[in-house]
């Protein structure tokens, strides 16, 4: 009896050790805060017309996870799907497809392109693999010169652009609802608590203009039968925000899922302050290296 008892101690001491030194690179939850595995998320995203992967810029189990993602749906979809990615705004489409379709070198398309600084480590992994499974890459993102003119002076500056310029962007004029939680709390971090401060509020309206642009070319994926996945800071997605009540609302019905990574020093349990965000939230170790 003493050595079963033995036994049972020493085998408890063994798993509670094993435990101790297990590391997790990341951890999925719904909403609700339970526990995910990836499989069980990807039968609901293969269910959604539309995927908002919120990231963390210079999170690599992100951008790894993205990468999955992409080629999973792809399995699923075939040629109904395709990539739509903040990091590049819409008037270097013309290049990107000409990348994508062998027509100029990669060399080429990264000079003329303008992609971000982490662009080589974060992103071209997703653009080489749509390159190779032939899935239309979507620039989504406003023009950030078109940006700058809604931060200096708001949405109505954009009405003296050209008809060549306003096709990089959503269709004018553009709802800004500045009760939005998420605007509201852009609007606080910038100085203001009320609406008036116009500095404050040209910020937030150039936010919107970047949400209602990328809710219109992906859109334009849906009108020609593509299921999408988008890519795109957390900040535009979280809390069915963003993107994705523009999205909503010129679509109510549409089903979008969307992701959130956040950062916990403990990845076992999901924080009150995570829950809700999105669908699913990756959860990486606050420990876990940058990509810059």
């Amino acid at each position: 009896m003493k050595k079963r008892v033995s036994l049972f101690c020493l085998c408890l001491l063994l798993t509670i050790t094993a435990m101790a030194q297990d590391k997790p690179a990341y951890k999925l939850f719904t909403k609700a805060g339970k526990e995910v595995k990836y499989s069980k998320m990807l039968d609901e995203l293969q269910k959604a017309d539309v995927v908002l992967f919120g990231e963390q810029h210079n999170d690599p189990i992100a951008h790894w996870l993205q990468l999955e993602v992409a080629k999973d749906l792809h399995e699923a979809h075939q040629q109904k799907f395709s990539i739509g990615a903040e990091m590049f705004e819409a008037d270097v489409q013309l290049v990107l497809d000409e990348y994508l379709s062998g027509k100029v070198a990669e060399n080429n398309f990264e000079q003329e392109s303008r992609p971000w600084n982490n662009y080589k480590t974060d992103y071209r992994p997703i653009v080489r693999f749509a390159k190779e499974a032939s899935v239309p890459f979507i620039a989504t993102n406003v023009p950030r010169r078109y940006a700058a003119i809604v931060s200096s002076g708001s949405l109505q500056a954009l009405d003296n652009l050209a008809p060549e310029a306003k096709q990089y962007m959503a269709p004018l004029p553009i709802m800004v609802d500045m009760n939005l939680p998420g605007y509201k709390n852009m609007l606080s971090m910038f100085g203001s608590n009320t609406h008036g401060n116009t500095k404050a509020e040209n910020i937030v309206q150039a936010q919107a203009l970047k949400d209602a642009t990328m809710a219109h070319l992906i859109l334009k994926q849906l009108a020609k039968g593509n299921k999408v996945l988008h890519l795109n800071g957390s900040y535009h997605s979280d809390n069915y925000e963003g993107i994705g009540w523009y999205l909503k609302q010129k679509q109510p019905n549409l089903k979008v899922v969307t992701i959130t990574t956040v950062t916990q020093e403990d990845v076992e349990k999901l924080t009150d302050e995570n829950k809700n965000k999105a669908d699913f939230i990756l959860v990486v170790p606050a420990t876990m290296t940058k990509t810059y």
